[in-house]
């Protein structure tokens, strides 16, 4: 049942502003992303309706979205299924998240202020705090933002807009591995600052590149439950 399925509390409460069917969109999107929702498990149109609080309707209307975008499989006469992403998939995605965060290191390294690497040094503190509490939902979440941060700092919309299609995708994947990159990535993550700080945008790009490359391989080798 999806009830044992979701922790309390685990379920976003539905903010009013804004179209009905983009706001039941937008929680299940994010129950999916952080795995609250996990790959391969059933849907069904009454559960979701009864755990947001809204008619089956803009539930409804919300998965053949996610279906459309490859979030949700909807499967002839056995109904809406969390997608399971193979290996391919996460590989492909990550590799091209890999070329779009290198070179964002690489804009951030040339451009970047004071204030931009303050912001990075106290991301890095919070995930560093998130690891040492083992609260993988906030390391995953200020992980994000850190990478999100790099990417404002390197000053590039179009560059910015790409990595935003592809943010959501790197969360899922991320997700799963962040307890085992754990306190490694935040390592790389203040190798990363210090070359930005020096404006060193060769090595930037490296640490960079090296930083996405890892997330990729572990989750290659993630271990399976």
């Amino acid at each position: 049942m999806l009830s044992a399925k979701l922790a309390q509390g685990s379920v976003p409460k539905l903010e009013r502003p804004g179209p009905l069917r983009e706001r039941v969109y937008e929680a299940l999107l994010e129950l999916i992303t952080t795995r609250a929702l996990q790959p391969g498990q059933h849907l069904v149109e009454s559960e979701l309706a009864g755990h947001l609080g809204v008619s089956r309707q803009p539930v409804r209307e919300a998965l053949q979205r996610l279906n459309t975008e490859g979030w949700v499989d909807l499967r002839p006469a056995q109904g809406a299924f969390v997608h399971e992403p193979t290996e391919e998939e996460a590989d492909q995605l990550l590799s091209v998240r890999t070329l779009l965060e290198a070179d964002a290191a690489r804009l951030a390294a040339a451009n970047s202020g004071t204030a931009g690497i303050a912001a990075l040094e106290e991301l890095c503190a919070r995930g560093e705090r998130a690891v040492a509490d083992d609260d993988v939902d906030l390391a995953v979440a200020t992980n994000a933002a850190f990478h999100a941060k790099v990417m404002e700092l390197a000053g590039n919309l179009v560059l910015a807009e790409l990595a935003a299609q592809v943010h959501r995708r790197v969360r899922w994947y991320y997700t799963p591995v962040a307890r085992q990159r754990g306190k490694q990535s935040w390592i790389e993550h203040r190798e990363l600052i210090a070359a930005i700080s020096a404006r060193d945008e060769g090595r930037a790009t490296e640490i960079m590149k090296a930083h996405t490359e890892h997330t990729r391989t572990t989750y290659h080798q993630r271990e399976r439950t």
